[in-house]
């Protein structure tokens, strides 16, 4: 069991027979009366967030999870499908499973999958990923004097991020994929 002081962003715990991954909590000492633990959940099945209140010391099932290894094949509709590199069998992940990190994914790159109780639940990028820029305006000479300013610029897989002016097309670009914003040249 897994008790509410033992709470982690990112852990997995279930709660009236659903799985819900911590996003966010709060330990919160009121002047009057018990500890309570004020947490933001998301819902594995639908990916929807809720904000749960527990009294401090309450217990529950911790979820086993694991991340494997897995390349990206193509998409499929309203889904994405993954292959186990070992043993080449295919998965696939709906939408609503992959979310936002699929913005930064190009076709053959590795990803982990992130397994809750051998269910596939989630797709987990690095921090940072280097694309290519495929469009953007060109820089007009001057502009960079002044050291600041940026553009929008569309990376090879389709996602728009803003770049300094001095990056043209064809530049490869760091981008943070928490922020979704420009880390450097690559």
């Amino acid at each position: 069991m897994i008790s509410t002081n033992q709470f982690k962003n990112g852990t997995h715990i279930e709660v009236d027979g659903t799985v819900y991954r911590i996003i966010d909590f709060q330990h919160v000492k009121p002047g009057k009366g018990g500890a309570f633990v004020r947490t933001k959940l998301r819902k594995l099945d639908d990916g929807s967030v809720q904000d749960k209140t527990f009294r401090a010391g309450e217990k529950f099932r911790p979820v086993h999870t694991q991340t494997k290894k897995m390349q990206f094949l193509y998409e499929a509709g309203d889904a994405h499908i993954f292959m186990d590199t070992r043993d080449y069998e295919q998965i696939e992940l709906s939408r609503e499973l992959t979310g936002e990190a699929m913005q930064w994914v190009r076709p053959n790159d590795e990803v982990e999958v992130l397994l809750v109780d051998e269910r596939p639940a989630d797709v987990q990028v690095a921090s940072a990923v280097d694309l290519a820029v495929t469009q953007t305006d060109p820089g007009v000479k001057g502009d960079t004097a002044s050291g600041g300013g940026t553009k929008p610029a569309t990376l090879e897989t389709g996602v728009q991020v803003h770049v300094p002016l001095f990056v043209n097309e064809g530049d490869r670009v760091r981008v943070d994929t928490r922020s979704g914003e420009y880390v450097s040249r690559a």
